[in-house]
């Protein structure tokens, strides 16, 4: 083949997939899986913390909610898996029990945000945070944890792209192959492709909370539409059983859907919502609340005190006071 032509000539002419994806450490299994899964829930909680902070939030809220969020994603990721592909587990000589195999690969992305989003519903409440502030500040730092993740299908050797010659062609080994491709070496590398647009998705949504100073769940939906957009043409690229509705797969139909709510909700909030909180938490529920200045920066303040103008800022906002100008209605991303 061309890639084996190449390589010989020393060019690096596919991606190698890792030799194993499994260590065992004793008895104990230890699962590059569940690592990058793990990781890039850490780089999450890590980014969103610092901006949540930036913000006016409170230090050890953004754990406080991933504590609720992150089960309830797990277990919403897995069940989309599930019903998206629910052959290997249900159809002819399926296997339902390895449906709860969850370290053998198989999360949905919509179904881990869409449980995820009750999940962190539930910790915003605890912990006094606006719901809506909380889901834009975390969309940057979701999308890199899915960019990671994705590395998990690299060392499980799954969900990949057509065949494909290309010099970045993905590798697969023998035992991996879908039906049909047995003599085929080289695809496209989807996990890859969806990493690196995630990466730059990310970068974009930072880019245009600062530049238009999106508020009310605009960055969040601004994620599911930029998330949605790449998404559909990766998953035009692979061919891994998934159940098919009218001739396409149901990830893509589930894209469009999707992607064309959260445009429909972009706009809905900025007509009801111009604008950015004055606050991320909700007055009243915790120690502490969150005034913008005229500059666009925030500035943390004790509940009932103002902020000086005295420097050319903007008046007194209702957010110092608990009881002044309450909008219940910014808690609120969906």
């Amino acid at each position: 083949m061309l890639s084996g032509a190449l390589a010989s000539a020393g060019v690096l002419a596919f991606i190698p997939s890792p030799e194993q994806g499994v260590w065992h450490l004793g008895p104990v299994p230890l699962r590059a899986y569940a690592f990058c899964i793990l990781a890039g829930i850490a780089l999450a909680v890590w980014l969103t913390d610092r901006r949540w902070r930036a913000r006016g939030g409170l230090p050890g809220q953004i754990a406080d909610i991933a504590l609720w969020a992150v089960p309830f994603g797990i277990v919403g990721g897995r069940l989309y898996h599930v019903v998206s592909s629910p052959a290997a587990y249900f159809g002819e000589g399926g296997n339902p029990v390895a449906a709860l195999y969850i370290w053998n690969g198989g999360l949905g992305i919509w179904g881990a945000v869409a449980l995820g989003a009750v999940g962190a519903w539930f910790g915003c409440r605890a912990v006094g945070a606006r719901f809506s502030a909380y889901a834009d500040t975390l969309a940057p730092g979701l999308l890199l944890a899915q960019a990671v993740g994705r590395f998990g299908n690299w060392f499980n050797q799954e969900l990949y792209g057509k065949p494909t010659t290309l010099p970045w062609a993905l590798e697969i080994d023998p035992q991996h192959r879908e039906p049909g491709y047995e003599d085929v070496e080289t695809y496209h590398p989807t996990f890859l492709y969806e990493a690196i647009w995630n990466v730059g998705a990310a970068a974009v949504l930072v880019w245009a909370q600062r530049r238009f100073r999106l508020g009310h769940g605009r960055v969040f939906f601004s994620y599911v539409v930029l998330y949605t957009l790449g998404r559909v043409w990766i998953e035009a690229l692979r061919i891994d059983p998934a159940e098919q509705v009218l001739g396409l797969r149901l990830n893509i139909w589930t894209c469009l859907v999707v992607g064309l709510a959260g445009i429909v909700a972009f706009v809905v909030s900025a007509r009801r919502h111009p604008g950015i909180e004055d606050s991320v938490l909700v007055p009243g529920r915790d120690t502490a609340a969150t005034a913008d200045t005229a500059d666009g920066s925030d500035t943390v303040t004790a509940p009932g005190a103002t902020v000086d103008d005295t420097a050319g800022s903007a008046p007194p906002s209702s957010a110092s006071s608990p009881s002044a100008g309450r909008d219940d209605s910014s808690r609120d991303v969906r």
